[in-house]
């Protein structure tokens, strides 16, 4: 069965609290319709910042009880396309970013989209790169700000999480309450201005609940390659949490040695920064499946 979750259903904490949109069964499709990362306040670059509503920031939409999802599950997240607006806004000043220490007044920018490319300036054309920046099941305990990545998923800002990909999410509470928002056009990894190409989207996916599977969470599967993703205070713990989620994939999926895992990943592994602007840091360790021989799939 495919259902469609209109925009109007925004959440801005995830949250076991939440009330749920609609029930979907396992293996159906859904379409989440998002608002940009501004709650689409954002009309031109003329606009006065301060103005802005700062309690609308990072919406989500959702969440979706999956019917037979129960503590200890895994969610897998197939995303089949992302359908993205034409005009792409950016915005960075103090405080903001990696630049914010420097930055005296905020900016507001935006782009057309024209012919899959982010027509930046009139020498400058970037390629459409598009990808989910904030998608994630409710955490265990409170509410977590669907700015902040954590173990539940969350801000991840990742750009492998993409057309194409699946992504494994812990279900800490029953019905799993996925919600997914806060697309771009484009991304580069880091996200260094605090911003990606930030656009209203729809989003196809379908999930599916797992039982008995013990990989670490969050992970994804793209173009042959898992990734373990984590989050933490400063990108140093989480590169570590990354690559030490993988060494367990590893281990899991062969019969090497913890040394020698450590190993295969210092020879074949990618470690990869995710975002370093949100109140946690992202990273993720990458390593092509054709090493893991009994990668469960």
């Amino acid at each position: 069965m495919k259902h469609f979750i209109s925009k109007e259903h925004a959440i801005y904490a995830m949250s076991a609290d939440n009330q749920p949109v609609c029930i979907v069964q396992s293996g159906d499709t859904v379409v989440f319709e998002a608002y940009d990362c501004f709650t689409d306040q954002i009309t031109s670059e003329d606009q006065v910042v301060e103005a802005l509503d700062w309690n609308k920031i990072n919406p989500a939409t959702g969440p979706i009880f999956v019917e037979g999802a129960k503590q200890g599950d895994v969610l897998e997240v197939e995303i089949h396309t992302i359908d993205i607006g034409d005009t792409v806004t950016l915005m960075t000043g103090p405080e903001l970013g990696v630049l914010g220490d420097e930055l005296d007044t905020m900016t507001i920018k935006r782009a057309p989209i024209v012919d899959d490319e982010i027509l930046f300036t009139e020498d400058i054309k970037i390629p459409v790169n598009k990808m989910i920046g904030v998608i994630g099941t409710a955490p265990a305990n409170g509410a977590i700000s669907c700015g902040v990545p954590d173990a539940h998923g969350g801000n991840m800002d990742t750009t492998a999480i993409t057309e194409g990909a699946k992504l494994y999410l812990p279900v800490n509470v029953e019905g799993a309450l996925l919600a997914l928002g806060d697309c771009h056009a484009a991304m580069g990894d880091g996200e260094v201005s605090v911003c990606g190409g930030e656009v209203p989207a729809q989003v196809t996916v379908t999930v599916r609940v797992l039982k008995n599977h013990t990989v670490p969470t969050p992970y994804l599967i793209k173009d042959d390659a898992i990734s373990t993703i984590a989050s933490a205070k400063t990108l140093d713990e989480a590169a570590v949490m990354a690559t030490k989620n993988m060494v367990r994939v590893v281990r899991q999926s062969t019969a090497l040695t913890d040394a020698e895992a450590i190993h295969l990943l210092s020879l074949a592994g990618q470690l990869r920064i995710s975002q370093i602007v949100d109140p946690n840091k992202t990273a993720r360790m990458e390593l092509p499946l054709r090493y893991l021989k009994n990668f469960p799939q």
